[in-house]
Formats: structure tokens, sequence, C-alpha cells
């Protein structure tokens, strides 16, 4: 029903607003257009519809919206156009919020509104600075409306932001305030396109890449759109577009060649469209202007000077440049009239471009090329794009062309881009080569003569110096990362960890690594200090847990407000969390005191969590420890990941975790933790653990596997493959009782089936944490029961089942030592 909804209002947005003289248009399936805080129906001046996203007939917001949000009107006009819907009204965010829109699987175009400007008296978006994120994809970090609207070009007073994401079901965006600040948006605009669009490559089919590395666009990757220009033109509005609604501005601010002369065409050509090049690719405005290098009189001046372009963008990215070319002229009909190289980056795109070569004229093409921009000119260079006449051919066509072209920057999951490769070039004259082999002969000889000396000598040496290294490298590594967290960090010394704790005066929690204590800092506000004790070996789980916690910042992570570490004593302070661990309301020995939207809530916040740990950060961190006593609860019971003593830091990114030791808790340690017969070990670890996690929490552990679970088969510890039954027979009564209602039992199902997903025996087969998010956010249907994988696993290999659910203290991230391998 939604869909139906969804896709009449898109075709009647595509039919009603395309302005005269588009070409043939895409026909999107999804169109939203919301106007953020908005309380009813307006349209722009477009006469595009923009929907109040409070009286949406989905539901868009969370059910708490008005604690996390509240709306506003803009109470001034700094600019004719902002006056337009959508950007008079705003949603303003207090703190981490989530809008849900359900649309069709398949690439969107996401464009945000933002109008930095006072919003009554109790909010200046001046000042306001957040991360925005679509799925499993971080688009903006710490990214403000103001700095941006003021460096932008052409100078305008507000800013639409364009992205492309790929998007399986629901289209999750969300808003997350950075400290002491709040978020915004006034409009979101969601439009698909064609498959394949910025996937497939240019008209040749390819993708060009100008690095030794080989670039995809796939579902691991979104785009933002930075430049999308008519060369030699006008602009292009959304409406004119070709039912996707873009805009494309003049280049006139970014072309830097003043000698060259742009060309119109008259309105009367018709173009020739192909299969490989559809009419909604771009425009007939664009394909009918252009610039060229002019000189038709005298073409051999054009070998001075170039078509040149400059583009400001972020270092440390790979970029799809899109360039467009159309031979309209008539009298431009042979393969070698127009033969020009193309350079991006400073480096040869594509020595002969000859658009006649393509097909013949008037039929527009587009090429695709990547290409990294490395740090070597700052974080803000210029990537360059020249078009310069091929010499090699008659001087009537020393000429280029261009009609428009787009950049966009990939970001993918793990926003590590490539490094820059280097070209490097040798040379010299005759007599020096001369020279260095004469030396090279007398070198040889010296080294022939001493040789056997050397050796032993190097022999001894390296003995004595690799025992010493391996004594020193633990310590090293130690005292490196610790003066690191001192610049990151604020660094107490243990008086004043005594202090904040009035001398250790307040204990609540207890474990196997040390005690917890509750304390509070000298201007008031409450923490918790876990100090770790002396007998800890050389402080290698320390060194985990405040390396991973101060590389995060999510609101299901729980913060590092700063460490202690002198000689023996160390000691980590963070934030305090009123309702303590997970653990307390899931313990088979207290009655469940959560219903299940909140356990829901619960668990897709750790899963979030997660998702930011494995995807989020510079660095990927995999938790190796994930069970409810390591799940906090705040005071709105919104869960954080704590205890990162067992944490592995990937540098690289690598999918493979090497491992010297098994860790973790029994009853939560993966299968290939403990035999790689399952595996290697990975991320993929941690969706283990929250699978078991989420079963524990919706009852599927914690009150049948006692009951049910007495024999000998120790397997069901890692696979209760016993929840079948139920979830064939459509029976969750375990959870709840008879007393569930019928929406329980459709969370509890959804739940359990997710969990089972995750406690898949082989990683390959458990989704990552990022399609572990989309599947608990998305429907039930959608979700097949997973595969009964057969089991073999000895009595003897298995830990023993008493221990796989054991009586933690019910303190404050409360440990059991001998829960903990």
């Amino acid at each position: 029903m939604i869909f139906d909804f969804l896709f009449v209002f898109s075709v009647f947005v595509s039919a009603t607003c395309r302005g005269e003289g588009a070409t043939a248009a895409y026909k999107p399936n999804d169109v939203l257009l919301i106007n953020c805080g908005a309380t009813s129906d307006t349209n722009d001046t477009d006469n595009r519809t923009w929907r109040a996203d409070e009286y949406y007939e989905v539901d868009l917001l969370p059910w708490n919206s008005e604690n996390l949000s509240f709306a506003a009107n803009a109470s001034y006009q700094e600019d004719v156009a902002a006056s337009h819907v959508p950007l008079m009204e705003a949603r303003i965010f207090r703190s981490y919020f989530t809008y849900k829109f359900p649309v069709h699987p398949g690439w969107k175009f996401l464009r945000l509104y933002f109008y930095p400007t006072q919003y009554g008296s109790h909010f200046n978006a001046n000042g306001s600075f957040f991360s925005v994120s679509v799925n499993s994809f971080t688009l903006l970090k710490n990214f403000s409306a103001y700095l941006t609207v003021t460096t932008s070009k052409p100078e305008s007073k507000y800013l639409i932001k364009e992205f492309i994401v790929p998007v399986f079901e629901t289209l999750s965006l969300s808003f997350a305030p950075s400290p002491n600040s709040l978020a915004f948006v006034n409009g979101v605009e969601i439009v698909s396109m064609p498959d394949g669009f910025y996937t497939k490559g240019g008209y040749d089919g390819e993708i060009t890449s100008l690095s030794s590395t080989i670039t995809t666009v796939d579902e691991a990757t979104a785009l933002e759109t930075l430049y999308r220009l008519n060369v030699g033109g006008h602009m292009v509005s959304a409406v004119n577009d070709t039912g996707m609604f873009r805009r494309w501005l003049p280049d006139d601010d970014f072309f830097i060649s003043e000698d060259s002369a742009t060309k119109q065409i008259l309105p009367d050509v018709k173009m020739d469209y192909t299969s490989s090049n559809p009419p909604y690719v771009a425009p007939e405005d664009v394909h009918k202007t252009y610039r060229t290098m002019g000189n038709s009189q005298n073409p051999q001046l054009n070998l001075r000077f170039n078509l040149t372009w400059l583009f400001k963008v972020d270092a440390g990215f790979t970029y799809l440049v899109r360039l467009h070319f159309c031979e309209t002229l008539r009298e431009v009909n042979e393969p070698d009239q127009r033969i020009f190289t193309i350079f991006i980056g400073n480096q040869i795109a594509k020595l002969e471009m000859n658009v006649i070569s393509f097909t013949a004229s008037p039929t527009p093409i587009y090429l695709d090329f990547s290409v990294y921009v490395g740090p070597e000119n700052g974080l803000r260079p210029d990537l360059r794009l020249d078009l310069h006449p091929f010499k090699e051919v008659p001087p009537k066509s020393h000429d280029a062309i261009l009609n428009g072209l787009e950049i966009l920057k990939l970001n993918n999951l793990d926003s590590n881009p490539g490094p820059n490769s280097n070209v490097v070039t040798s040379g010299g004259e005759s007599n020096v080569a001369n020279s260095t082999r004469r030396k090279r002969i007398v070198t040889i000889t010296l080294i022939a003569v001493g040789s056997v000396v050397l050796v032993v000598s190097v022999i001894v040496f390296l003995i004595f110096l690799v025992r010493q290294i391996n004594r020193r490298k633990k310590k090293n590594r130690q005292n490196n990362s610790v003066a690191m967290f001192k610049v990151l960090l604020k660094h107490y010394t243990y008086a004043e960890v005594k202090k904040i704790t009035k001398s250790f005066s307040h204990t609540i929690g207890k474990g196997g690594f040390g005690t917890v204590y509750g304390g509070n800092l000298c201007n008031g506000p409450k923490v918790a200090v876990k100090v770790l004790k002396d007998s800890m070996g050389n402080g290698e789980d320390f060194i985990n847990e405040v390396a991973s916690m101060s590389q995060t910042s999510h609101v299901n992570i729980v913060s590092l407000l700063g460490f202690c570490y002198e000689g023996s004593k160390r000691a980590i302070v963070y934030e305090f969390l009123e309702n303590g661990s997970l653990d307390q309301f899931i313990s088979r020995e207290k009655p469940l005191t959560l219903d299940v939207k909140t356990l829901y809530g619960i668990s897709l916040g750790v899963a979030r969590g997660l998702e930011y740990l494995h995807y989020g950060c510079k660095t990927r961190i995999v938790h190796f420890d994930i069970k409810p006593q390591n799940i906090l609860l705040d005071g709105n019971l919104c869960p954080k990941v704590s205890d990162f003593g067992l944490a592995k830091l990937c540098e690289t990114r690598e999918s493979i975790v090497s491992l010297m030791d098994t860790r973790g808790t029994i009853g939560y340690i993966a299968p290939e933790v403990f035999s790689r017969m399952y595996g290697g070990v990975s991320h993929k670890s941690d969706v283990y653990s929250y699978g078991m996690l989420v079963l524990e929490m919706f009852g599927a552990r914690s009150k049948k596997i006692v009951e049910t679970n007495t024999d000998s088969n120790a397997t069901s510890a890692y696979f209760p493959d016993w929840i079948y039954e139920d979830l064939e027979n459509r029976q969750q009564t375990w959870i709840l009782g008879d007393e569930i209602t019928t929406e329980e039992n459709e969370i509890a199902r959804k739940m359990i089936l997710v969990s089972l997903w995750c406690i898949q025996p082989c990683p390959m087969d458990r989704p990552p944490m990022n399609r572990v998010v989309e599947m608990i956010e998305g429907s039930l249907d959608a979700l097949e029961i997973p595969p009964k994988p057969s089991m073999h696993i000895s009595r003897g290999f298995v830990p023993d089942q008493s221990s796989s659910l054991p009586s933690f203290s019910h303190g404050y991230e409360a440990e059991e030592k001998n829960s903990n391998l």
C-alpha cells in the first residue's frame, strides 16, 4: 500500500513539474519531497508539492520525536531564493535522530536542504555542527552548513547537499549533533535513478582509472555530488532536468581560460540518442551548449593554451569525473577534425579524444574517469581539468570541446581511500653512469675481501640486539601509546583519581579486571572510574581499551573522559550511566522488567554501535566481548557498548584478524575463535556475539536453554536449533508468556530471526553489522528463516554449558573473572 502511494505520487510529480523543452524524461519510482518542520503541505516555485514530515502518510518520525527534536521558522530572509520552499521551516535536533523512508530497492539521489540562519529565539544555525549518516554510510561529519555556505561558489545563503546512495528497502537518515550543539535540516528530497547510472561506467562501459587501482562503484560505495556544470551555458533548473531533478550550474566560476569561445547551437538541432546514452543522461540544454578554443581562422594559436577548469576538493579521496560531449556542428563530421588530449589532476586521462570516432554527429556521449587526490598540496587542493589539442593532427583540427561535467566524491564503507602512487623518473649523463660503475666495482671488491669478518660480526650483534628488542618491545609500544593518549585525552594523576572517587569509597561494580567506582569531577558531573588491578600483567588490556575508546564518538558507545597511567596504577574515567548494565534486566534470576519494544530499541542501539565500530571509525575496531554485562544503559535506557579491554584494532581494515590467544566470554564466543575449521576470525565474530546477546534478551537462552538443554548436546551453546520448531509454528509465547500481544510477537519473531542469522556457525553466512541494522529496521516479511546448520562440535571441545550463562554481580559494568578467557 505504501509503495503504491509513493509510485502514484512520483508519477504525478514527474508529469506535472517538467519544464518545456526538456528531453524525454526518466520516470523515477520514488520521488519524496519532505518539508522538515512544516505544519502543512506546500508547493514550491516550480509547483512541486513538499509534504510536512510530521503529517506524512507514512510514519517518518520516531515515536519519541517530540523529545528529540522541535520545529521552528526562520527569523530572517537574507536571500530572495531562501524564501522558497522548503527553506523557511526547519526541524532541529537535540540528540541523535533518525528519519525512516520506505522506498523501492536501488540507487537514490538524496538531497539535503540547509538554510543556516536564526530560528526563533532559541537556535542560531550559524553555530551548528553535526554529522549525517544514511544506513551504513557517514555522509557528513562535524558538518557546519554556515561555514560551507560562506565558502561556496557561486555565493549563496543556502545550501543543497546531494548524495547518491544504495538502498535495499528503507532509507534511514540520521542526524547526530556534535557536543554542545544542535543539528538541523530544512528539506529532504529522495529521487530514484536508472539502474547502473553511476556504476557501469561511461558510454564505453568503463570507469577509466588514473591510478594503478581499479575503481568500482558498488553497493559498498556512496557518492557526494560536488559539481554538476553546464559548460558554456546557463543554469538548468531541477524541473528542466530529465526527470531526476538535478541542477546544472554554469561553469563561469570555475573556468580560467579566457581565450576560449562559447558556442551556442540553434534550437532546431535534433539529438540522436542510443541505448548506450539514453536521453535522460543529461538535458538537451547541456548537449547544445559547449566551450571550444575558438581561433577558427588560425587554429595554430590553440596550441599555446588549454581549456582549464579548477575545482576545490578534499584531499585523501577518490573522485568520479564524468565528462559530457556532443558534436552538433554540421561541418564537424570527419573523424580527424577535432582531436584533443584530456588531462585530469595533471595526468593524461585520454591521449586522443575524438568525439566523432565514438558515434556520428550529433549523438551525445559521456566518459567516466576516476582520480585519487592526495594530501601533497594541502587539505583542500585544486582538482584541475585541462583540454589541449592533440599535436599530431593537421592544423585545422587544433581544437577541443566540452559540453558538461560532473565531479562526485566516492565514500566507501571503510572511508579509507588508497594511497597515491608516485611516478618516479630517473636519468643522468653518461660520464656520471661510468663513474658510478667504477665505484661499484671498487665497492664490490672491498665487500668480497671483508665479507667473512663482517658476516660473523653481524650475526653476533644481531643475536644481542634481538634479545634486547624482545625485552623492550612491549614496553616501548605502550609508552608510545600513552604519550599519544596524553595529547588526545585528559590525563589524570593517581591522586586526582582518588579525589574523584573520594578515596574509592563508592563501589558500583567488580570484575576480573578490576573495580568500578562512582565519583564526581571537580565541576560536578558524575563519572565512573574503572581501576585495574595492579597484577594485571603488562597493561595490554588497558592500552587496548584506551586506544579503542579514544577513537570513538557515537551515541551508542560509552564516552571516554580520561585515563590514569602511573607505573602499575591504571584507571579509566568515563561517563556514568544511571541504569547500569543490561544483565540486571535480563538475568534469569530476576523477572523480566523490560517490555518487548524497549528490548527492540536496545537491540537496535547496540547494533548501531557495533556498525559504527566496524565501519564508522577511521580504524576498524572489533570488540570481542559483546555480552549483557558490557552493555550499559543511560537514564532513557539508551544502550552504550563498553569495556574495550579485549578489543582489536585493525589498522588496514583487514577482513581477517590475527589472534595469538582466545578472547571473549564463554557462551558468546564465535566458533571460529576456538577453531579455525569454521573460518577466519574477523568482525563477523562480533556479529555472532551480538546474535547470542539478542537471543538472551528475548528469552531464547536465559529461559528455555536452561529448561530444555540438560542433555549432553553442547552444540546448542553455539546454535540453539530447537528454536526452529517454534519459529515454524509462529510461536514465541515462551518470551512473555501467553499474554504477549500480536505486535510484540511480531517484534520478537523478527529479532529471533535476525539473531539466528547472526549466529550461523560459518562466518561467511553471517550478515555484516550494517546489514543487521537494515534487517532490524526493515519489515518482518522481508526476513526468511535462516538455514539450519549441521553442527559437529564434541562435548570436550565446547566449554561447560554451566558457564555459558554465569551469575554476574549486578553492579555497574560487572564482570566475572572466571567467565573471561
